[in-house]
């Protein structure tokens, strides 16, 4: 596979900025536990874990990409090691159900609820995250083409349950956070979509390097936004609740007292 010195590095340069940004966010979630009520300690705890997930992998596929290729005099060639794709889907495969958790934790819903739809929604993020695997690996585009369409089942059950299931609990929530909420979903959703649109790539004529990096990248900004993104959201959310939750109780406290 030929690969330019400028589409090398930047692939290099971008899984290097990912994973620091990735152990940053890590740190930054999980300190941040101290500034939330015991009801969202879980969901910081479950967006740091993401955090943490994606920066070990993205440290594996560094290394990995650096194996795979050799710069000699400012010319790229392959080493014989492949470039393991793997990591990604090991690292979706935790990471994705995971996503929808930390999400569904935030809004506080009933225990039952809570169960039901972290279940259901977890479920079926690792079928769609198992089902675009073999495409991903496949030689030639008619198999990507079929295994795409088919995790595409999945997907669009997800989506379903996040405008419509999800929905109707927003409404439940208080009043200050629920933009926030349906910001969340947007940018899980948006963030999701772009996904198939990078896994499509091969489909477009692009070939060689040129598909090798505009995947490559393409995953990785993808990474960014959905577990960065939707990390300093679901913070943003807990703090915000948090908040009330302690006027509330200090309210209570001051009409005990009168």
């Amino acid at each position: 596979m030929d690969l330019s010195l400028g589409q090398y590095t930047l692939v290099y340069n971008a899984f290097s900025f990912t994973l620091i940004a990735m152990a940053a966010a890590t740190a930054f979630l999980w300190f941040g536990r101290s500034q939330v009520t015991h009801s969202y300690k879980t969901a910081l705890a479950i967006s740091g874990l993401v955090t943490a997930i994606a920066a070990y992998h993205y440290f594996r596929i560094f290394n990995s990409w650096e194996a795979a290729y050799s710069v000699r005099n400012n010319v790229i060639a392959a080493t014989g090691f492949a470039y393991n794709d793997a990591y990604r889907y090991v690292d979706w495969l935790l990471t994705v159900p995971l996503l929808l958790i930390e999400l569904i934790l935030v809004m506080k819903l009933s225990r039952a609820e809570t169960i039901s739809r972290s279940w259901s929604l977890g479920i079926a993020a690792a079928l769609m995250i198992a089902l675009g695997y073999p495409g991903e690996i496949a030689a030639d585009n008619a198999t990507r083409a079929i295994w795409g369409a088919i995790s595409t089942v999945p997907f669009v059950y997800i989506v379903w349950s996040l405008f419509k299931g999800l929905g109707e609990s927003i409404g439940r929530q208080p009043e200050n956070v629920r933009g926030m909420i349906r910001s969340a979903r947007l940018l899980t959703f948006a963030s999701w979509g772009f996904y198939p649109l990078v896994y499509m790539l091969p489909f477009t004529g692009l070939s060689g390097g040129a598909v090798t990096t505009g995947v490559q990248i393409g995953y990785t900004l993808a990474d960014i936004i959905s577990k960065i993104g939707l990390g300093i959201l679901v913070y943003n959310i807990a703090v915000r609740k948090s908040e009330d939750e302690r006027e509330g109780a200090r309210h209570a406290a001051a009409t005990v007292h009168a």
